[in-house]
């Protein structure tokens, strides 16, 4: 039995699809079944309710053999460690009570890098994993931003014709589809023969710069798109406006001026680490039909 928490999100739903595909028998954590596809909900044993729930996870891990793990964010939360590490102490306890001999969790880049240790989000992330590591044996998927993220910024596409981040327009960075990092977690889910603690990078095919991906876009979409560079410190106000605690909101600016002081290039792209969606195939399969469907 493999459980999967956030099973609705982007990754969750990957890791689901592939597991079942492969026939395995597949234990979901979701709060609002409903969110399932009816495919889905045919297919897995369904447990009611919140992963950061020490009685739900108590109920889900019972007799599981690996465990997917994924904590959302909480923008209501006082801080990242609260968000991140105390949420998930009820899964870390569950995995040890009941034996659990496999966790993939999904976290960041960064580690050992200089950066870490201020790293907003990402730090939380890193200390998350510690605590899995120490209860049995544990893979950290280590992303860069997602290419997703980039669904975000729609409204400026179609009204200004802008993407915008912090970085310097030329400073080039690896970049992920969601999609792909589910694979990565389903095959080590379904590959069980690892042992111990390692960070699994998840690198994506390429790094690009702010200017690069307005290109990209451009071209995807045909329509003009430039990137504007912003202050770090203004994502923390926009995370403020978004209703997240200013703990929450200040993590997210720690952890942009971590990138840009080079949280994400400590580790060097192999073939081992490199996934296969480029940046031009996930604007053309995922961000042009989202604009698409926005206009309409």
């Amino acid at each position: 039995m493999i459980v999967v928490t956030a099973p609705t999100a982007k990754i969750g739903r990957r890791v689901v699809e592939q597991l079942l595909d492969a026939g395995e028998s597949v234990r979901v954590v979701v709060r609002d079944p409903k969110r399932l596809s009816p495919a889905v909900r045919e297919r897995v044993e369904i447990v009611h309710g919140s992963h950061r729930d020490a009685a739900v996870v108590d109920k889900a891990f019972a007799d599981a053999d690996a465990v997917f793990w994924l904590m959302p964010s909480d923008l209501r939360a006082p801080d990242v460690m609260t968000a991140y590490v105390e949420a998930s102490r009820p899964g870390v306890e569950a995995v040890a009570t009941h034996g659990v001999r496999h966790v993939v969790g999904v976290s960041a880049l960064g580690r050992g890098t200089a950066v870490a240790g201020r790293a907003g989000n990402v730090t939380a992330s890193l200390a998350m994993d510690d605590l899995f590591a120490e209860v049995t044996n544990y893979r950290s998927l280590a992303n860069p931003t997602f290419m997703d993220n980039t669904l975000r910024d729609i409204t400026a596409i179609l009204g200004e014709g802008v993407i915008s981040g912090p970085l310097a327009p030329d400073h080039k960075l690896p970049l992920v589809a969601t999609r792909d990092i589910g694979t990565v977690a389903a095959g080590l889910l379904l590959d069980r023969t690892w042992a111990g603690f390692a960070d699994v990078p998840v690198l994506g095919p390429e790094d690009l710069s702010g200017n690069d991906m307005a290109a990209v876009i451009t071209d995807a979409l045909g329509i003009p798109v430039r990137y504007v560079q912003v202050e770090a410190a203004s994502l923390e106000t926009a995370m403020l406006s978004f209703g997240a605690s200013p703990g929450m909101a200040q993590a997210m600016a720690d952890m942009a001026t971590a990138k840009i002081d080079g949280l994400d290039e400590g580790v060097v792209r192999i073939a081992e680490n490199s996934t296969p969606t480029t940046f031009r195939q996930w604007c053309t399969e995922v961000l042009r039909p989202a604009v698409d469907a926005a206009r309409s």
